[in-house]
């Protein structure tokens, strides 16, 4: 009788060991996912302002050098294109709310409400699946 105890305890303790083990690791693919879907956001919006970054830089160098053929004077071409871009910072820095900040914030709400919404899909899913199962 007492081997019985013994054997159903210890079985009983390694099943529940390995729920917990795969527990733990469903949850490391689950948090790896959302951390790849989060790096492959922050990653696509770094190389965008790169490539803006660098449109700008020629588009500056574009407009210096058409000002300073018009007015013949190469310091004064880029002085007023360096000027345009102060004026286009300050603007960019009142503005950085509407411009900027909420959009982003909102692209970064969106994307974890539609990761809540799989989600919520998915237990539906599994939900379905067990009523299908204990009524055959």
């Amino acid at each position: 009788m007492e081997d019985n105890f013994s054997n159903y305890f210890t079985e009983t303790g390694k099943v529940a060991r390995e729920y917990l083990e795969t527990r733990l690791d469903l949850i490391k693919l689950q948090a790896a996912g959302k951390l790849s879907k989060a790096l492959g956001l922050f990653f696509s919006l770094i190389m965008a302002f790169l490539l803006f970054f660098f449109v700008v830089v020629f588009l500056g160098m574009v407009l210096g050098f058409w000002i300073g053929e018009k007015t013949g004077s190469m310091a004064l071409g880029f002085s007023c294109a360096a000027g345009f871009f102060i004026v286009l910072l300050l603007v960019m820095i009142f503005f950085r709310k509407g411009l900027i900040q909420r959009p982003l914030a909102n692209m970064l709400a969106a994307e974890l409400i539609e990761e809540i919404e799989e989600m919520e899909e998915r237990r539906e899913e599994r939900r379905e699946e067990k009523r299908k199962a204990s009524n055959d």
